[in-house]
């Protein structure tokens, strides 16, 4: 991870990446494969501007602006921990997660991407290294175990049963095929228990539901 930020560093205007499905967390690292043009220019600028730009999810409830989707109020500012350039023009990098935003005004598009003017002092806690939940293990991974196996997904075991307490909640949270809405409530939970009560809340309700459309086949890891 990156040198802890302090808040008065932070910029309060900077670049949003609306990825419907993506999580990014606090003190967690997100890959991304970039490859449309707008963002490809949205990398590009934030290398040279700190290595800073939020997620955000489209918020399919409200109806779309004249810049994009509407987006939920609430995403997460990250910073650039790695960089790569692939051959046919595709960018890869990791995404640390700082602190979550709350989104208060959207501002011009720049170069096709979005911006946004966001309250980062809310969150100000997040940069913190938190106490990690107090969270029985069993039975988070046996929910985990009946949800992927309603889903016809795999994961690698033993990685997950190696990570530690305070790491497995939220690599859960960002990996597992979750709807939007549910990704927003995991971010949006108030503490780390209450994502890990949340967490266990998703997963035993999605284990009685059936899949969706057969797409989610990809192996759950860490």
């Amino acid at each position: 991870m990156p040198a802890p930020a302090r808040l008065a560093s932070l910029p309060t205007e900077f670049a949003v990446f609306p990825l419907p499905g993506a999580l990014l967390l606090p003190h967690a690292r997100l890959p991304l494969n970039i490859f449309e043009p707008r963002y490809l220019a949205l990398i590009e600028d934030s290398l040279g501007q700190g290595r800073l730009f939020g997620m955000i999810q489209p918020d399919p409830s409200h109806p779309e602006l004249p810049s994009g989707p509407a987006l939920f109020a609430i995403g997460c500012l990250g910073r650039i921990t790695a960089f790569s350039e692939t051959d046919d023009g595709r960018y890869l990098i990791t995404l640390a997660g700082l602190l979550r935003f709350r989104v208060q005004d959207e501002l011009a598009v720049t170069r096709g991407y979005r911006r946004v003017r966001a309250d980062l002092a809310s969150f100000a806690a997040d940069l913190r290294t938190p106490e990690a939940a107090k969270i029985e293990r069993a039975p988070m991974l046996a929910a985990l175990r009946a949800y992927l196996a309603a889903r016809g997904l795999g994961a690698d075991w033993k990685a997950l049963e190696a990570l530690p307490e305070e790491r497995l909640v939220g690599t859960l949270s960002m990996l597992c095929p979750f709807a939007p809405t549910e990704k927003q409530a995991l971010l949006e939970a108030p503490t780390e228990a209450a994502r890990a009560e949340t967490l266990l809340t998703l997963l035993k309700m999605n284990s009685y539901a059936p899949p969706g459309g057969g797409a989610e086949k990809t192996p759950l890891a860490s």
